[in-house]
């Protein structure tokens, strides 16, 4: 089937990953430079496959010797300026950097019991590396992840130098550069801290997993299995990208590189059979970035939400809890592109263009490392046992057919590939330390908490939409980790104060940190695909918002309703929950769209808005009322079933 759709090369998709993620933008490096990044990279997977078996150091070491690979390579792969990049060659001053990487990170295992035994007093020596570190943890952060993160974490520092110059309630004592640099770096409560932590257990070997089973071929064969499941149905491309970015999304944990990959195939597919260049662009924006909330595998934030949390929650809490929003994204996103399908008259996939269903099938067993983790979280396996024996099953599932073995070659692949896409994750990780660190020290959280919702009025509502805008403008062009820290511990508190329950208020920022990749202006998942389409950017980035409209209720639901997370909940409570919802989501679908099963006027298309919203609005009375709207709109296009018997129109 490939054949019959004019798919972009290799070249063009690693062109866009470089334009709009700047994780993707490395050298391609040769000679001894290009062996010395090869095996220091398959020494960073190593270590961890080592630590992740046999035990892993205390937090100083294993989050030091993580930060120092991170940093070395990051300085030998990405150039201080991108038009630096095609060069291939890497600078005298990258070099020492790199250098200065590796001595900086050094200090803590070398120097351990020593700085231990200083209980927080700093020599001169320890001033100076750790103000080195600093510099050095910005710079690759502005090279591997980008410019909005470093801007954010140095506004923090600056905030925490200059606390007394402050405005009202932001105002603190300060902190001197001693204290400030003791923090950052020789506490776990600054750039070694949870973040970094995280980044350097549970997230790096899941990175790890995602690499080995992108080896075994499953990210194509995700598109085949979504061909031949959804490519016959009405505006069947288009739901095929849903498909199969849903399932993208476990072993993908950027939103840009799952729209450049998945969309190569399938966005070029919907333009064939008619899909305007945006809508094709949006499509594929919109379910890639909804990958980041699928799980079991969701995005690396997700990872953090359980030491941010605590209170004994497990991994496989936050997985559970995240399910039925997931369904509820998905399925909001499939029913926008289905009435647009209708709406346009658009065809499924002919028989001759669907791949062959019985080959494709054949292979299915390539899901059971998915289905591994899935039971393993559930067992009550720590995280790392579960990625590790995920990555175990993987290369025994692969070992089935000849076409997805994994060689002794792609083994060592898999290494080097898991440990370049973990590099950006250190970077961005090791920065929101600095923030969390800031945040500790200064009491900010609180006190940000407390001011969100004096502005709000101590209303909910009110707290959310506040909360909401922080956070998708936080998340334009930042990595979602990054973002989740922030708002987690500066807007989360604000929504816990009123009483909702802490999972509840961790997923509302997750969520929105995410859509933030395809909300205009700076919509990045979204104008990557319109890399890929040729569209507008901006056009595809409101199309896309339109299409994603779930997501912009959806975290509203669960904050009301926590039943949604499963919290405190019975099972007939929740299929009436999940039923409302879905009907809400078609309401107002249908209202956006204007179309159903015929074309809607303008106040149908009221009626199904309101009707969705208040289905949605987790509460007795208006799910009577949304449910009466619901029946009326259903009878009014039975009645009045114009034109249905003709192709439909475009509005």
């Amino acid at each position: 089937m490939a054949d019959k759709v004019e798919t972009l090369s290799q070249e063009e998709q690693q062109q866009l990953l470089e334009k709009y993620d700047p994780e993707a933008g490395t050298r391609n490096l040769g000679g001894v430079i290009g062996w010395i990044v090869f095996f220091g990279l398959l020494a960073f997977s190593l270590f961890h496959l080592y630590t992740g078996v046999f035990g892993m150091l205390t937090a100083q070491l294993q989050r030091s010797i993580h930060l120092g690979f991170a940093l070395a390579l990051i300085f030998l792969l990405f150039p201080a300026r991108k038009k630096n990049l095609k060069k291939n060659k890497v600078a005298w001053y990258d070099i020492i950097l790199s250098i200065l990487a590796v001595v900086v990170c050094a200090y803590w295992p070398l120097n351990i019991e020593e700085i231990v035994g200083r209980a927080g007093r700093l020599t001169d020596t320890d001033f100076y590396i750790g103000l080195l570190a600093i510099v050095l943890v910005l710079e690759a952060t502005r090279r591997a992840v980008g410019l909005p993160i470093m801007i954010i974490a140095i506004v923090f520092i600056g905030y925490a130098i200059y606390g007394p110059y402050m405005p009202g309630f932001l105002a603190h004592r300060g902190l001197d550069l001693d204290r400030l640099v003791q923090t950052m770096f020789f506490t776990t409560e600054g750039i070694l801290g949870t973040p970094l932590g995280v980044s350097a257990t549970f997230i790096f070997l899941f990175l790890l997993f995602g690499s080995f089973l992108v080896k075994t071929g499953v990210g194509q064969y995700f598109n085949d299995l979504a061909v031949s499941i959804a490519g016959k149905s009405t505006g069947g491309p288009a739901k095929v990208a849903i498909f199969s970015s849903a399932l993208q999304g476990t072993i993908s944990g950027s939103s840009v590189a799952n729209v450049v990959t998945s969309g190569s195939f399938t966005i070029p597919m919907m333009k064939k059979l008619g899909y305007k260049k945006e809508f094709a662009g949006a499509v594929e924006a919109t379910a890639s970035t909804g990958g980041q909330i699928m799980p079991p595998i969701m995005g690396a934030a997700a990872f953090l939400m359980v030491e941010f949390i605590g209170g004994g929650i497990t991994y496989w809490d936050i997985a559970k809890a995240a399910a039925i929003p997931a369904l509820l994204y998905f399925a909001g996103v499939w029913i926008m592109t289905h009435f647009e399908a209708k709406r346009l008259g658009l065809r499924g996939l002919k028989d001759e263009e669907m791949p062959n269903r019985k080959e494709v099938f054949k292979k299915i067993y390539l899901l059971l490392p998915i289905l591994a983790v899935i039971v393993l979280l559930m067992s009550g396996m720590s995280v790392i046992r579960a990625a590790l024996w995920s990555i175990v099953i993987t290369i025994a599932v692969s070992a089935i057919r000849k076409d997805t073995r994994i060689t002794f070659r792609g083994f060592i692949d898999a290494l080097v590939d898991g440990a370049r896409t973990a590099l950006g994750v250190a970077a961005a990780t090791a920065s929101a330390g600095i923030i969390v660190g800031v945040v500790v020290k200064t009491g900010l959280g609180l006190k940000m908490a407390n001011g969100i919702l004096d502005f709000a009025g101590g209303l909910l509502i009110p707290t959310l939409i506040l909360t909401m805008v922080a956070a998708i403008i936080l998340g334009m062009g930042s990595p979602t980790t990054a973002n989740y820290v922030i708002t987690s511990t500066i807007a989360a508190p604000a929504i816990i104060l009123l009483g909702v329950p802490d999972l509840a208020a961790h997923l509302f920022v997750f969520y929105f940190g995410i859509v933030a990749d395809i909300t205009p202006p700076v919509a990045l998942a979204a104008f990557a695909a319109a890399g890929v389409s040729g569209g507008d950017p901006i056009k595809t980035g409101v199309t896309a918002s339109k299409l994603a409209i779930g997501a912009f209720i959806i975290p509203y639901m669960f904050v009301l309703s926590p039943e949604l997370l499963m919290i405190d909940t019975t099972w007939y409570y929740l299929i009436w929950v999940v039923f409302t919802a879905l009907a809400g989501m078609m309401a107002i679908g249908a209202g956006v769209i204007g179309y159903w099963i015929r074309k809607l006027n303008w106040m149908e298309r009221i009626l199904g808005i309101a009707g969705g919203l208040l289905l949605i609005y987790p509460e007795g009375i208006s799910d009577i009322i949304g449910l009466g709207i619901f029946i009326v709109l259903i009878v009014l296009q039975l009645v009045f079933k114009k034109g249905n018997k003709t192709k439909a129109e475009p509005a």
